[in-house]
């Protein structure tokens, strides 16, 4: 087997882009199916499924602040990301094993739904694997780009565009292919195509070894051979607590409301954290940029509550409302959650390129306003597809406006996910970076809750055998669109008008670069020399 290297790159970065396109294929093709498969299969309301997504995708993104710490602290990101890849080849193999689907029975008491127990397990079991795979696997393969590259190389920040065009053509190609499987075909089909690609990512990340050693190994070899009982090294041990982790996933992910409890106390814990630290070791400055950190953190809550519709309530609007018709075939709906990562490939250069020049300009939006805008891009979306289904007046809405609605909202998380990466590792004393990067993932973990419980309140009738029906079901979904969407452009306003008291609070003007002049306009735009934010 042969590869081609990126010329003038590291081999290991070529090897990571692969690991993480086909974990990103794995990921994103289970999930554009997940809803369908709850609802469709075994047979739950819509209110119990979207629940469920809700808490599989928070544990998706509160895991990873576990494995981080185990692989920063023992393990090195080259075994944590070798663990997590033969997790999530367990856990989408696991998905194939379907069983019988879920009867409707109609008793004395009403409605009953039979679903095979075991089965049942099994699905819990291997979205649980698939958590904690992501959770060893996601941040530290990134952290591995950034290990390959000395302090200071230029080639550091291309490595990362190349790494991240890796993550959306999984992304983009995983929804197309497991998606119209899974929906044509069989439900295992698809959940098997994702499995196929995550072992060959874990073939791949296996053979390019020779390209990584050295490069992302335990910080403390010798504690890790170290006997702990039974003659057991304190590696094996470590393997063996996955076991007491993925068990942790299964039970949160029967119990779905226990996931919001363990969100709250984690949440709680860090806010306790952060009080203590800002108060006994930052000087003013650095807590004021805390306090803008935390502040900003919140918002991002409130937009990926309202963003990660997508997956699930989205999802089931495409398939239940939305003319799919293109050319007389039928395109399952299943395939158009490759559209998000379709869009980021066509904007975010674009968008890059945009920030650049007004920055040289010296009218790049401040860090607050960026923000402001992604939620009334947000907003935008919401109003555009509440707009498309009035003008349906009845009927199925047309695709366009779905797919507008898409394009808005990645416009929207464009102007947010990767400026609040930034604002993190820019505004967060030194000594905690690390640990305000896990706050920022326990945010994502709490917005996919809380997303869940919100796409709850677009339950509705799901017989959509009659014209009733159908109107019924629209009158559901853009009843709560439209809150959404009113809820967002008040959030965007008021977060645009306070941005002047954050910007200052940021203390960004003349912070050791001397070709940076900052002045704050009421606008909240920066005026600057020719620097872009992104360079600060």
């Amino acid at each position: 087997m042969s590869v081609k290297f990126w010329k003038g790159h590291p081999p290991g970065v070529t090897i990571c882009f692969f690991t993480e396109l086909w974990e990103r294929f794995s990921y994103y093709g289970m999930r554009a199916l997940l809803i369908f498969y709850l609802t469709q299969h075994f047979l739950y309301s819509d209110e119990k499924a979207y629940l469920i997504y809700g808490a599989y995708t928070a544990m998706v993104y509160m895991l990873p602040v576990l494995g981080g710490v185990i692989a920063d602290r023992y393990l090195g990101y080259r075994k944590a990301v070798t663990l997590g890849a033969v997790l999530l080849v367990l856990g989408h193999f696991g998905m194939v094993f379907e069983g019988p689907k879920a009867l409707a029975i109609t008793t004395a008491d009403g409605l009953q739904i039979d679903r095979h127990p075991l089965y049942q397990d099994v699905f819990f079991l291997s979205l649980a694997l698939i958590a904690t795979g992501v959770g060893f696997l996601k941040t530290n393969v990134s952290a591995m780009v950034g290990a390959l590259y000395e302090k200071g190389d230029p080639r550091r920040d291309s490595g990362f565009t190349y790494f991240y065009m890796g993550i959306n053509i999984g992304g983009a190609a995983a929804p197309l292919l497991c998606g119209w499987l899974g929906q044509t075909y069989g439900w295992g089909y698809g959940f098997g195509l994702a499995g196929i690609g995550m072992l060959a990512g874990l073939i791949m990340f296996l053979w390019g070894q020779k390209y990584l050693e050295g490069k992302a190994e335990p910080p403390e070899p010798e504690v890790l051979k170290r006997k702990v009982a039974l003659g057991v090294s304190f590696e094996t041990f470590l393997y063996g607590s996955v076991v007491l982790i993925v068990c942790f996933a299964w039970l949160m992910l029967k119990n779905q409301q226990a996931v919001g409890a363990a969100i709250s106390v984690f949440g709680a814990a860090v806010g306790i954290f952060l009080l203590t630290y800002s108060l006994r070791r930052c000087s003013r400055q650095d807590r004021d940029k805390l306090v803008v950190s935390v502040i900003l953190i919140g918002f991002i809550i409130v937009f990926f509550s309202f963003y990660e519709q997508m997956g699930s309530s989205l999802n089931l609007f495409a398939d239940r409302v939305v003319d799919r018709r293109v050319f007389g075939y039928e395109v399952p709906a299943s395939t158009l959650q490759s559209l998000p990562a379709i869009f980021v490939i066509l904007i975010a250069p674009a968008l890059s390129i945009l920030w650049i020049w007004l920055g040289k300009h010296g009218w790049e939006p401040t860090t607050p306003v960026k923000f402001s805008m992604g939620i009334a891009f947000l907003s935008l979306a919401f109003f555009l597809l509440v707009a498309g289904s009035t003008y349906a007046d009845g009927a199925k809405v047309a695709l366009i406006w779905f797919v507008l609605n898409f394009f808005f909202l990645v416009v929207g998380e464009l102007c947010i996910f990767p400026v609040g990466l930034s604002m993190i590792t820019r505004l967060s004393p030194r000594e905690i970076v690390g640990t305000m990067m896990g706050v920022f993932m326990l945010a994502l973990s709490a917005s996919s809750f809380i997303a869940g419980k919100i796409a709850q309140a677009t339950s509705g009738v799901s017989d959509m055998g009659t014209d009733a029906a159908l109107g019924e079901t629209t009158a559901q979904f853009i009843d709560v669109y439209t809150q959404l969407g009113l809820m967002a452009i008040g959030v965007a306003v008021f977060l645009y008008i306070i941005s002047p008291i954050l910007n200052r609070w940021m203390h960004e003007e003349g912070t050791g670069n001397p070709t940076l002049i900052v002045k704050l306009y009421p606008s909240g735009f920066a005026r600057r020399s020719g620097v872009s934010e992104a360079s600060i």
